[in-house]
């Protein structure tokens, strides 16, 4: 009997943990080093990666948890260039299993003045699970997993999307609210940032740091939109969904029905455009892009309601283990 009182004692204690506490960690960069040999970067035409970009040096302070304000940097479709593009950076050699959580922290940087946003503000900061690590993964390139994005500025009809390399309305095309996807709902602006559901996001400044080093930072972005603060991205694969979350707020619910063949071993991060003409502000180099920082991929645990039904289901093992 003492022994079984141990057993169950234990089992509880267990139950007790937090799940975050027995998640293992498959992968993590913080950047705060220069990793550069660990990633690996597309930059077609037109697109640009920093692996150790210092982000202070345009008035951004550090990311939530961070030490240093070094990052992942990510720019697509640079002026002079003026074509639709979009670039990837993977972990180097990482092979992910078949369910998993990435966690990391997103700042969407662009070229003002606001509400309206200047020439050519408008780009995707994305990230990709079941990436292949070496293609473009982007929606007018190749994709291989499934890939959310949103727009800085909420300058488009679709600020927040969901795309698959299944693309069931055709090449390029983005999941709409149709296809029930996203937490907003099913009507028309269900992925736009004028939809009431992201009213908790945007009316954001530009650090006045970056005011000060570029005079047309001024204003605040729309209601609903992303620039200009921290925010956390979660992205959770199990085998029967792929759920995206900002700041603890679901955004899209991708189901296994739209899960691809193509699906790659590796996660993402990258830059993308929407439209095919580069901006033609002098300073948008210099403002357009997207950070990444605080990386942390670790396995799916178990529910605290399915570890509980689990060892209640096993203690009754013990007692008859015991009058055996």
């Amino acid at each position: 009997m003492q022994s079984r009182r141990i057993l169950m004692l234990a089992a509880i204690a267990a139950l007790a943990l937090p799940a975050s506490s027995r998640a293992a960690i498959l992968f993590q960069d913080n950047f705060d080093a220069d990793h550069t040999a660990n990633w690996q970067a597309t930059n077609p035409a037109g697109s640009t990666s920093d692996v150790f970009f210092d982000y202070s040096t345009v008035g951004i302070p550090a990311a939530p948890g961070g030490v240093s304000t070094r990052g992942l940097k990510v720019q697509a479709n640079l002026p002079p260039n003026g074509v639709l593009s979009g670039n990837n950076v993977s972990p180097l050699g990482l092979s992910l299993p078949a369910e998993y959580t990435l966690k990391f922290n997103v700042w969407q940087n662009t070229n003002g003045p606001f509400p309206a946003g200047g020439n050519g503000s408008t780009l995707l900061t994305k990230a990709s699970v079941g990436a292949s690590g070496t293609n473009d993964e982007f929606a007018g390139g190749t994709l291989n997993g499934v890939q959310f994005s949103d727009t800085g500025d909420g300058g488009s009809s679709v600020d927040y999307r969901a795309y698959s390399a299944l693309f069931p309305h055709g090449a390029g095309g983005v999941l709409t609210p149709a296809d029930g996807v996203y937490a907003a709902g099913t009507g028309a602006t269900a992925n736009n940032n004028a939809d009431p559901y992201y009213a908790t996001f945007g009316a954001n400044t530009p650090p006045a740091a970056q005011t000060t080093l570029f005079p047309q930072q001024t204003g605040a972005t729309v209601v609903g939109a992303q620039a200009f603060a921290w925010h956390e991205w979660v992205i959770t694969k199990t085998n029967s969904s792929i759920t995206w979350s900002v700041d603890g707020k679901t955004i899209a619910t991708v189901g296994s029905n739209l899960f691809p063949s193509s699906f790659g071993p590796t996660i993402g991060f990258g830059q993308a455009d929407i439209n095919a003409t580069s901006s033609s502000d002098a300073n948008a180099g210099a403002l357009q892009f997207g950070l990444i920082d605080n990386v942390v991929v670790t396995d799916v645990v178990p529910e605290p309601t399915s570890l509980a039904l689990l060892a209640l289901g096993g203690l009754p093992l013990l007692g008859r283990r015991r009058r055996a």
